[in-house]
């Protein structure tokens, strides 16, 4: 049998069929796999929702990282918005 690094507690299953795990995982998504009858992993989840699933590939963050990076080097400004806008198209019509 594995030693547990933290002891075991004793939790009461209340009548309407829940437990407290504490207030530290309030808020929090867990998943709860049942390995055999009576027996319970519970282990908190990060939940990404699917349209944002393409930005934990490699590639989105790699690309993120790298735009990240240059933006450290590339202080924003509006000194030649005009520039900027007349390039992208967005200037006064």
């Amino acid at each position: 049998m594995a030693i547990s690094a933290h002891p075991s507690t004793v939790k009461v299953v209340g009548t309407n069929g829940q437990i407290s795990l504490g207030k530290q995982y309030a808020g929090r998504h867990v998943l709860v796999e049942e390995c055999e009858p009576g027996v319970w992993v519970v282990r908190t989840a990060t939940i990404i929702p699917d349209n944002e699933r393409w930005l934990h590939k490699p590639k989105a963050a790699a690309d993120l990282e790298t735009a990240m990076n240059w933006s450290i080097d590339h202080i924003a400004s509006d000194d030649d918005i005009e520039s900027s806008l007349k390039r992208l198209d967005h200037g006064e019509q």
